[in-house]
């Protein structure tokens, strides 16, 4: 945990720490993140790191001890967890050396895992951050204190550019093509020092700008009279907003911002919590108002969104992420901060607070009516706001199939483009560009849950995957597992769209007779069971078994693996080419946990005919799954709502009731149209009708 360092010494203290020794020499600290603040994660449980603390505040090591993130386990091969935790070392905790380089890499680096990785960032650093100031480290951050001063709304800003900088109600930060080649060496990145993005270390690398125009004196300065008027009217009370301008081969705003999308090279940072911004958040100005100020390429004015909030009278600051391209895909990331503290001129101190103040303060530990900083996952919600429109509009789309199933089923062709289209965009939208599958280890992580601590915002942290569940519980009641298994699960359209490219190219089915069907449906209920019982003692082994579960190897990391994995997602997948979602059948643990509760169902939309069994066996036969029982009744643990028995159940050319219901109605129209002779016809008709001889 510490260069150098030869043994440990005694564990001690609330919490624990243990010192790190070389020899007589005090080296550092060793501690537990989980020990010295939350980090409780997805899954409900904590998730535990070993940190190693140098004398003079920087991370010397750091090691994933322990983790129960279903995201991780279904998703994210644990390399790249340790490769994100292991950035940190290197990194001061101390507010003295924050100046530079972040202690806080992107959390959004590792794609795919932004609920874990937003967790070990905070927990790490507010961990080491308490312990340097627990052993007293020189510059070591501070408790909050109480807010005793606000704005002068009296006083009055510099006039001209230069003094404004030089006073610090303008930050600057000025980095050199060389200065980034540099500070990527330091980080020990040598491919982001191998690919400046000029030739000439001295070439402006940028060169940015930064002030509150919400600070009236500040804002009437740079936006001029009128123009901070009309940023007044906009803003909600004690809303802010901030000006940055910039100069220099690199963007702040980054070429791959789109309308709806988010700001992702800087963001701003004020205690714990941090400000992303998005295009609602943004408006571009033409220059800046105040004498003397240079020509920027980029001027640009940024409100804190209502739901964060920014206090001026504290320190704040800006990180830049830095970022270099060295392959066609690959880039190597570096992170810069620009502190700001409001001068004291801008400043005036509060009255003393009210008795009825200082008691709120000391029983919640707040003034009243101060804001919230909002809690992790509402930021990810607004992370992935676009997603989450999609999301729900596909399950709106889905609803209303099932509520109008009997318009959409009596029209065949129309029917099926449908559901092969639904199920195209779950496989690739859903699956393998959101990573949304769901997986037995979420039951396990809800259910341990329930059983410890209970907290909904553990589950709200990832967005996609809260809004599958609660869709997937909500038509537990009104249909059955199969809303989620036969229309929503990746793994499952995966299997269907194989086995459909099968039957095109006229590959033989293999038939399984309904007695070992049956049998085989027993399976998944075991396994299931086996794996429940095994995370009510260790659910860190629960969750490794559950890889019999293909979905990590073929959806997460599609294919990309370890050969074993993939061979085994493999053969689950080439099953499904001879038995239609074989898998589903008789192995899904996560299909066997949602279908015990389905006989809570409170409707049963599937239409049936007396007739249906007994003598007809047609929707029997043809059923994907073998959901209908030879007497006609649908198992509905086993049925995944496809709807093509109800697509059956309407078509007169295969369902032998609508094709005899079909038939009597083209007899009596046949009757109905009976043309009736004229007259002369029918005398000359009779006449020719008679027994004698002419």
């Amino acid at each position: 945990m510490a260069p150098g360092a030869d043994h440990y010494g005694p564990v001690g203290g609330k919490p624990d720490v243990a010192k790190i020794f070389s020899g007589d020499k005090l080296a550092g600290y060793a501690f537990v993140n989980a020990d010295w603040v939350n980090s409780t994660g997805y899954s409900g449980q904590p998730i535990e790191i070993l940190e190693g603390l140098s004398a003079d505040g920087k991370i010397t090591g750091a090691r994933l001890m322990k983790h129960h993130e279903p995201i991780v386990l279904i998703g994210i091969p644990p390399a790249r967890i340790e490769h994100f935790i292991h950035g940190y070392i290197g990194r001061s905790v101390l507010a003295t050396s924050q100046s530079a380089s972040s202690s806080r890499p992107p959390v959004d680096i590792v794609s795919g895992a932004t609920v874990t990785v937003t967790v070990i960032a905070e927990s790490m650093v507010r961990a080491a951050e308490k312990v340097a100031e627990a052993e007293k480290m020189p510059g070591a951050p501070t408790s909050r204190k109480v807010v005793t001063r606000e704005l002068d709304a009296a006083h009055v800003a510099p006039a001209d550019w230069s003094s404004l900088v030089k006073e610090g109600a303008v930050e600057r930060l000025s980095l050199s093509v060389g200065n980034v080649t540099a500070a990527f060496k330091r980080a020990g990145n040598q491919q982001g020092a191998d690919h400046p993005e000029s030739d000439d270390p001295a070439a402006s690398f940028i060169d940015l700008y930064i002030a509150p125009v919400s600070v009236p004196a500040i804002g009437k300065r740079l936006l001029g009279e009128q123009g901070f008027a009309a940023l007044q009217k906009s803003l909600a009370p004690k809303q802010q907003a901030v000006l940055i301008a910039a100069n220099g081969i690199y963007s702040f705003k980054g070429s791959g911002y789109v309308r709806g999308g988010i700001f992702d090279r800087f963001e701003i940072l004020q205690g714990d919590s941090s400000i992303r911004f998005r295009d609602l958040n943004h408006s571009r100005l033409s220059d800046v108002h105040v004498a003397g100020a240079p020509v920027f390429q980029d001027v640009d004015l940024f409100t804190v969104p209502t739901s964060a909030t920014l206090d001026p009278t504290q320190p704040w600051r800006l990180q830049l992420l830095a970022q270099r391209a060295y392959g066609a895909r690959d880039k190597a990331f570096l992170t810069f901060r620009l502190n700001y503290q409001l001068p004291e001129a801008y400043l005036k101190s509060l009255p003393p607070p009210s008795l009825s103040t200082r008691i709120t303060t000391a029983l919640f530990g707040s003034a009243a009516g101060q804001a919230a900083e909002p809690p992790v996952w509402f930021t990810l919600w607004q992370a992935k706001t676009a997603q989450v429109g999609v999301m729900l509009a596909a399950i709106a789309l889905l609803t209303l199939i099932f509520f109008f199933q009997d318009w959409l089923v009596r029209r065949p062709v129309l029917y099926d483009r449908v559901r092969l289209g639904f199920l195209a965009f779950t496989l690739v939208w859903i699956g393998w560009l959101t990573q949304a599958q769901l997986s037995v280890v979420n039951v396990f992580a809800f259910l341990g849950a329930l059983r410890t601590n209970f907290r909904w915002d553990y589950f709200l942290m990832a967005p996609l995957i809260f809004i599958l569940w609660f869709a997937a519980a909500a038509s537990l009641l009104f249909w059955n597992r199969g809303a989620y298994c036969g229309w929503l699960c990746p793994f499952g359209a995966l299997q269907e769209l194989v086995n459909r490219l099968a039957r095109r190219l006229k590959v033989p089915q293999l038939k399984i007779s309904f007695g070992l069907h049956q049998r085989l449906t027993a399976l998944k209920y075991i396994v299931f069971l086996v794996l429940f019982g095994i995370s009510l003692s260790d659910l860190g082994l629960a969750e490794r078994m559950s890889e019999v579960e293909p979905f990590k190897t073929a959806i997460i990391l599609r294919f990309a693996r370890e050969w074993p994995f993939v061979l085994y997602a493999g053969a689950m997948v080439a099953a499904s080419i001879v038995v239609e979602r074989a898998f589903c059948r008789y192995l899904c643990p996560l299909g066997a946990a949602l279908a015990i509760p389905s006989r809570l169902r409170m409707f049963d939309w599937l239409r049936r005919y007396r007739e249906c069994g007994n003598p007809c066996q047609r929707c029997g036969n043809e059923c994907p799954v073998q959901a209908i029982h030879p007497e006609g009744h649908i198992n509905p643990n086993e049925c995944i709502q496809c709807l093509h028995c109800q697509m059956l159940y309407h078509h007169d050319q295969k369902c032998p009731v609508m094709i005899q219901r079909r038939l009597k109605r083209e007899r009596r129209a046949a009757s109905s149209q009976s043309v009736d002779l004229p007259p002369k016809t029918k005398i000359s008709a009779q006449r020719v009708d008679t027994t004698s001889p002419p």
